[in-house]
């Protein structure tokens, strides 16, 4: 059983309490501190090394979006961010995606919801909550193509391409492999080649280049040549 080291970034201590009784009453979790702000998230996640920063969005000194940004920034730091709000909008969701974060929960979630999604960022996978999923993407779509250096896409394989595109429209492992006749163990490699070779973070952050470098047309799931 693999251990998730956790840090708790929020600025009402009442919350972070409660959230340290849940997550300590896990296992295979381990808190390992809190911050009741943004600033003091960078400080301590890079003292501490957790696997997890729970991260606040609205926080005094530094906001979480802003101290995502910090901790993604930072080649020595290994911690992947969950941010927990309790406000729905589209402007944190996005500001934390861009920021690097690598899943959004609200923090009405149930608590089963939050440990899993502990686990599977701390995995290396995405999360996002499945409200937001969807129109995470269908805004991705309509924003106007922003390049990424031709390079970078000229590293991937015809299927690579493939691969990325289905996951821009948002397909799980399963429906990939469906859709190009091939086994959920094949389309897993491919996408982790695929994030390796783009230097992407994850799959939520592959559906971001997919959409921003224009291999997907919004409207279209046809690749751009």
């Amino acid at each position: 059983m693999t251990t998730a080291r956790v840090l708790i970034a929020d600025d009402q201590e009442m919350v972070r309490a409660g959230f340290r009784m849940l997550l300590e009453s896990q296992p295979d979790i381990d808190v390992v501190g809190e911050a009741g702000d943004g600033q003091a998230a960078v400080d301590l996640t890079r003292r501490r090394r957790p696997d997890v920063v729970l991260m606040d969005v609205r926080m005094p000194v530094l906001d979480g979006i802003a101290a995502t940004e910090q901790l993604m920034a930072d080649p020595s730091v290994r911690a992947r961010v969950l941010v927990l709000t309790t406000f729905d909008l589209d402007e944190y969701v996005y500001g934390a995606l861009r920021a690097g974060a690598s899943g959004f929960l609200l923090k009405d979630a149930p608590p089963e919801q939050l440990i899993a999604g502990i686990h599977t960022v701390a995995a290396g996978d995405a999360l996002l909550a499945p409200s937001i999923t969807k129109r995470v993407i269908q805004t991705f779509a309509s924003l106007p193509a922003r390049p990424q250096p031709a390079t970078e896409l000229e590293q991937l394989t015809a299927r690579e391409r493939e691969v990325l595109q289905l996951l821009a429209q948002g397909l799980s492992n399963a429906e990939i492999a469906s859709q190009l006749v091939i086994t959920e163990t094949t389309t897993k490699t491919h996408v982790a080649r695929v994030l390796a070779k783009l230097g992407i973070r994850d799959r939520v952050h592959a559906v971001i280049y997919a959409y921003e470098g224009g291999l997907v047309v919004p409207g279209s799931s046809d690749a751009r040549p």
